[in-house]
């Protein structure tokens, strides 16, 4: 799987997910989803939960930060670093 590949499918689960008034290509690999996207707290709980759905992988609660949730590709690397 490629590192485009991860950031697809994680746009994909988050426009889904939250709901949002976007087409998955929307966002940007670098969009500040809090700014840009005006996600709140709640909703980056919501795509913790899509990831452990959607890749299988299990973040504990001192893996969470909001800094390394705030764009595509911060939680693409969180994504791999936990696949690794």
């Amino acid at each position: 799987m490629s590192a485009d590949r991860i950031e697809d499918q994680l746009k994909a689960m988050i426009v889904e997910r939250l709901m949002l008034n976007a087409k998955a290509e929307d966002i940007g690999d670098e969009d500040d989803l809090i700014k840009q996207w005006n996600v709140e707290s709640v909703q980056l709980m919501e795509i913790v939960i899509g990831l452990e759905e959607v890749f299988g992988i299990q973040l504990g609660d001192d893996e969470f930060s909001i800094k390394k949730f705030r764009t595509v590709k911060n939680i693409g690397d969180v994504v791999r670093a936990k696949r690794a």
